[in-house]
């Protein structure tokens, strides 16, 4: 009996001793146990730092259905109990002359349902064509296909629905494709999972990116930008070239190739096809053209809750997803104190209701906080102008693109760590044509120069915000919490009023299972951090 007893005891004892090991290996940090130190995750050279763009025949990019049938299909959030659905018909034209469709000679129309096949209700929006135009000899104009946008409302929380989109009329009514409603906005109401990516493109490790975060199975996805790269289709690469235009050197207007526009569209549908995919501006959407005519493919390719959320502007908007109140920021259009923008998002954020919606995320383009060289500070402007506001109201998360890299800061406000501030995260790593960036302004002979990283909008202020200072730091600044150059993208899961776990992938761990790169409890602390912000506020 005695030696059954001894037997039982050590095992006891050896499995509380796994438990104990087991527990600290899967043991996730939270944002409470922060500032961390900086931490940076060099990049692998058995990698390749980029690819090339997939060619207008790849399958995944080419045309499958007859002219007047719906293809490019997509969804988004027009409201907690409606939604958009976009696609486009007919062919786009590309050459010297185009003649723009006629978006009349075809209706548009959202046949919906709660049981596949039956389809009770029957919603129709507008359509509308889009030309990008240059006035220089041996660049090709474009005409797009007829684009729709129908808005369906009525829709129950946390319902599937079941629908087709087109043209009855003419036959010519897609595929059946299904979708599921959010719950109410709500303190115990959140999405499942939130895919987070910037700067997608189109090449081979943006399809890397696509299916891993297939594989993740999102609920919602949030583009942060560059969603295309039209306007560097076989530019960098392997090809070796800087623009496309390069072949024509009196052309002031850089060229882009809008049928990858299609291509992206089609390429996208499996997904946005069943879930809705919130867009906001880069860069690479400005895409001038003649007459100073710019941003025409994403203002007329996207459906976006801006008059739901009383912005007036596809450029900046506000969204619920359950629990979460999404303000989507732009930062290639006024930001100042003084314009419209700023009007918008100081009554969006004076309207909200923390009750209801408790986490606040915000997103736009550019990184405010940056320590790679590429763009570093380079919209510092738009934060001097914003971040009060936002720190003010208590925003719990940033996310941003535009550098092509992953890092994520410890909270920070005006440069300094701060408990109560963001949780800012770059996640510009979608895996775009211009590679993968691995130059940190800390590093020895990186510091960009302070003429350098000029924005496209927006004048420039530079600052000398180092502990010593300088306009770079001499290592990893105190805020930057982790930094890896690698391609991947972000799930974000919210699992309560006060903790979400934030997921960062790889695309080199996409046939690991479990696997990440980095992972983190974020923590709101409303006791505290609201508090503070109605004493700032008044």
């Amino acid at each position: 009996m005695g030696t059954l007893k001894i037997w039982l005891s050590l095992m006891v004892f050896m499995i509380c001793a796994d438990n104990a090991l087991l527990s600290a290996e899967q043991h996730i940090p939270t944002t409470l146990e922060g500032p961390f130190e900086p931490v940076t995750r060099r990049f692998d050279p058995s990698l390749r730092r980029g690819s090339d763009d997939l060619p207008m025949y790849h399958p995944k990019l080419t045309k499958k259905v007859p002219s007047i049938f719906p293809e490019q299909i997509a969804l988004a959030i027009s409201s907690p109990t409606s939604m958009w659905v976009s696609w486009v018909t007919g062919d786009a034209q590309i050459g010297p002359k185009v003649t723009p469709l006629d978006p009349s000679t075809v209706a548009s129309e959202v046949w919906f349902g709660k049981e596949s096949g039956r389809y009770t209700s029957v919603q129709r929006g507008m359509s509308t064509v889009y030309s990008q135009l240059y006035p220089f000899e041996g660049l090709l104009n474009y005409t797009s296909g007829i684009i729709h946008h129908v808005r369906i409302e009525g829709l129950e929380p946390d319902t599937r629905y079941y629908y087709k989109c087109g043209d009855s009329s003419l036959l010519a009514m897609s595929n059946e494709h299904f979708f599921r409603t959010f719950l109410l906005p709500s303190p115990n109401s959140y999405p499942h999972r939130i895919a987070v990516v910037g700067d997608l493109g189109l090449t081979s490790n943006t399809s890397t990116t696509f299916d891993h975060l297939i594989r993740n199975d999102p609920s919602m996805l949030l583009m942060v930008g560059d969603l295309t790269y039209a306007n560097q289709y076989l530019t960098t690469g392997s090809k070796g070239v800087s623009c496309f235009s390069c072949a024509f050197p009196d052309a002031r207007i850089r060229e882009t190739y809008q049928p990858r526009w299609d291509g992206w569209g089609r390429f996208m549908e499996p997904l946005t096809s069943r879930i809705p995919m919130m867009v906001i501006e880069g860069n690479h959407e400005i895409e001038p053209q003649a007459g100073g005519v710019t941003f025409e493919s994403y203002r007329a390719r996207f459906s976006v809750p801006s008059q739901e959320s009383g912005s007036q502007s596809s450029f900046y908007y506000s969204f619920n997803a359950g629990g979460i109140h999404f303000i989507m920021l732009g930062a290639y259009v006024n930001y100042n104190t003084t314009g419209a923008q700023y009007a918008w998002l100081r009554e969006d954020l004076r309207r909200l209701d923390r009750s209801v919606t408790p986490w606040l995320v915000a997103a736009w383009h550019p990184p405010w906080y940056n320590s790679y060289s590429s763009h570093y500070q380079e919209f510092d402007c738009m934060r001097q102008e914003m971040e009060a506001l936002l720190y003010q109201y208590g925003v719990d998360i940033v996310f941003a693109g535009h550098v092509h890299a992953y890092e994520r800061m410890n909270r920070i406000y005006n440069y300094s760590l701060d408990s109560c501030g963001p949780v800012y995260i770059t996640v510009g790593d979608g895996g775009n044509i211009e590679k993968v960036d691995v130059d940190h302004a800390d590093d020895p002979g990186k510091c960009p120069s302070p003429g350098d990283n000029s924005p496209e909008f927006g004048g420039v202020c530079h600052l000398n915000i180092s502990s010593k200072g300088t306009f770079c730091w001499d290592k990893q600044p105190e805020w930057s919490a982790f930094r890896e150059s690698s391609f991947g993208h972000g799930i974000l899961e919210v699992v309560n009023s006060t903790y979400a776990l934030w997921t960062w992938h790889r695309n080199q761990d996409i046939y690991q299972d479990d696997s990440h790169g980095d992972q983190i409890y974020i923590v709101r602390q409303p006791h505290i951090c609201l508090t503070n912000s109605k004493q700032l506020l008044f």
